[in-house]
Formats: structure tokens, C-alpha cells, sequence
């Protein structure tokens, strides 16, 4: 009886590892989340303009590069947690200052209206990422990868809109962009790798 406990204890035991190892990956993909939102939101009610949303989404493409250097080997430590969690930390400190500073934006421009398309995008991504990994669908290998391919995204969204602008050319390769990595989810979520 005692050994059966032991073995059952052992077994419990053996899977917090692997669930806190899980939560940590899926709480920082959920904070992008709710980076991005903030960032659509600005961009809705005007309080950002199309140049300081470009400025934050290449904060947003450092962090997702950071998140993916750091799980690539499938693990994420305390030491590089912290760090992610400060990085996003000054992204917020300077979402909250870009949004209440003097500049304004236009939502209803052609401009603006594209950007906010492109970051809505990103939040839909951004959740089918976390949502596979707290399903199990993603390793955190696969999710360090589409992070990298997240960060590509933002990257090619703040060169977009770096001079105030976001033109319909800069979003059709922007599109396409968001594409490939859709393509890329759908496929990581849905082949023989699971998260035990």
C-alpha cells in the first residue's frame, strides 16, 4: 500500500515539471496577447498614431525574439523568464506613455485603418499560438519557433508604418507575410508533435 502511494506520488510529482514549464511558455505568448490588444485599441480610439503603433510593434517583434531564443531548446528558465518579463514590462511602460502623450491619430484613415488590420491580425495569431500551447497541440519548441515567425511579422508592420504610413503595397506583403505564418500554425498545431 505504502509502495503504491510512493509510485502514485512519484508519478503526480513528475508532471508539475512539465504543466509549470507549460504555463510559464503560455503566460508570455498570453502578455503579447494583451500587448497587441492594447495596441489595436490605441489605434481604434485614436490615441495612437500609425507611427507610434510601428514604434511598439518593433518592442512587440524584440520581445517575441526573445521568447523564441529563450524556448528553443524547449525549456524556458526562471533567469530568462524574468528577463522576458521586464522586457515586456518597458514595452507596456511605453505603450501606457505613447497613448497619453500629445499626438493623436486618425482611425478612420486609410493608414490607420490598414495598421489596425495588421495588429488584430497579430493578436488572432498570438492567441491560436497560446491556446496550442495550453492545449498541448504545441511543444515549446514549435511555439519558440512561430514566435520568431510572429517577431518577422511585426518587424516587416514597424518598417511599414516607420515614416506615419502604411500604404497598400507595404500591406499586401505585410498580408502575405501573416499568411505564410498562418500556413506555419495551422501545420504546428496540427502534425504528431505533442507537449506530454
Amino acid at each position: 500500500m505504502k509502495t503504491a502511494a510512493t509510485v502514485i506520488a512519484v508519478a503526480v510529482a513528475g508532471l508539475f515539471p512539465v504543466a509549470a514549464s507549460a504555463q510559464t511558455v503560455g503566460s508570455e505568448v498570453q502578455r503579447d496577447v494583451n500587448q497587441q490588444q492594447r495596441i489595436e485599441q490605441g489605434l481604434k480610439s485614436g490615441s495612437l498614431n500609425t507611427r507610434e503603433a510601428s514604434q511598439l510593434e518593433r518592442g512587440e517583434a524584440r520581445i517575441e525574439r526573445m521568447e523564441s531564443n529563450a524556448a528553443k531548446d524547449g525549456k524556458l528558465s526562471p533567469a530568462e523568464k524574468a528577463r522576458i518579463q521586464r522586457a515586456q514590462n518597458q514595452e507596456s511602460r511605453q505603450i501606457n506613455r505613447l497613448e497619453n502623450n500629445a499626438a493623436r491619430g486618425n482611425p478612420n484613415s486609410a493608414s490607420s485603418q490598414r495598421m489596425q488590420a495588421d495588429v488584430q491580425r497579430d493578436v488572432n495569431q498570438q492567441q491560436r499560438i497560446e491556446q496550442g500551447i495550453q492545449s498541448g497541440q504545441l511543444t515549446n519548441r514549435e511555439a519558440a519557433k512561430l514566435e520568431r515567425g510572429q517577431a518577422r511579422v511585426n518587424r516587416a508592420e514597424a518598417r511599414a508604418g516607420a515614416d506615419g504610413k502604411v500604404g497598400p503595397n507595404e500591406q499586401r506583403r505585410i498580408q502575405k507575410a501573416e499568411n505564410r505564418q498562418s500556413k506555419r500554425i495551422y501545420r504546428e498545431k496540427h502534425d504528431a508533435q505533442t507537449r506530454h
